[in-house]
């Protein structure tokens, strides 16, 4: 490794809602020696944390502009909509685009879902956090529809959430038109391209599911071949003599023909006589 300081360290960004308890854990399984920091960023500022260098990486959510780093998409979310418990729409296992066609949805300044316009009637005013939209669905001034992580973030005990269906994410005019299509938020592991340190590649390697025994670089059975061909041939080698010393049909008549000396055939006998 190439760091500057005397005790390696891996910061990690990441953006409400993402979680990233599981690889953090690994992490620490893997590398006791270089702690890793967790670094919350709006997810508006994440990518430009990076840049700046606040982080070597981050969990952000797409789409991420890939000029200058590099992004490996991880999961989608579901899309949810975050309601009043005591509302109509806690009776069932789903809502549709359609179904909030009279509700009023919020639409916060930070929204991670991309749309230009939700589903439904739009407020007076945005709300500037979804934080702070989470606070107006409890007061009753309307409903919200977010990634299913921030639905869990800003859990309330008189809110509920239920999953928004209507298509996979339709295209942004269709959005614009009210259209039933509903986006969907995608997280991804992101660093800048040009400080792919070898930490990062740990973190890269730990998302992607590889073990503590596999490795990068290239594969080493060349140099296990020889040994195990060795040893084939000592097996084969530990075998030969034990043929002649089992006594067995041909194998024992080979070996007193090669060797000149024991017993004789019955045909070198006669000549001898006849002499």
């Amino acid at each position: 490794m190439t760091g500057s300081e005397v005790t390696p360290s891996f910061r990690l960004a990441y953006v409400p809602g993402v979680t990233p308890t599981k690889w953090v854990r690994i992490w620490n399984e893997r590398l006791p020696d270089v702690p890793l920091t967790l670094v919350g960023v709006p997810a508006a500022e994440a990518a430009d944390a990076l840049r700046r260098g606040d982080a070597d990486a981050g969990l952000l959510r797409l789409p991420v502009d890939r000029t200058d780093l590099s992004a490996i998409p991880l999961y989608t979310e579901t899309t949810v909509v975050v309601i009043p418990k005591d509302h109509a729409g806690a009776a069932v296992e789903e809502l549709s685009a359609g179904d909030l066609a009279d509700e009023i949805v919020l639409h916060p300044l930070d929204d991670t879902l991309g749309w230009e316009r939700p589903p439904g009637r739009p407020a007076f005013e945005r709300p500037a956090t979804t934080a702070d939209a989470v606070e107006l669905v409890a007061a009753g001034v309307g409903l919200l529809v977010v990634p299913q992580s921030l639905a869990r973030l800003h859990h309330r005990k008189d809110l509920t959430y239920r999953p928004l269906t209507g298509g996979g994410g339709a295209a942004d005019d269709e959005a614009a038109e009210g259209a039933t299509g509903v986006p969907e938020s995608g997280v991804a592991l992101s660093w800048p391209e040009s400080r792919t340190t070898d930490l990062v590649e740990e973190f890269i390697g730990i998302v992607r599911g590889r073990t503590v025994n596999s490795t990068r670089g290239p594969q080493r059975p060349a140099a296990q071949q020889p040994k195990k061909t060795a040893g084939r041939t000592t097996r084969k080698g530990g075998g030969t003599p034990r043929k002649p010393s089992a006594g067995k049909g041909g194998s024992a008549s080979r070996g007193g023909a090669r060797s000149g000396g024991g017993k004789s055939s019955g045909r070198s006998g006669k000549p001898r006589r006849r002499s």
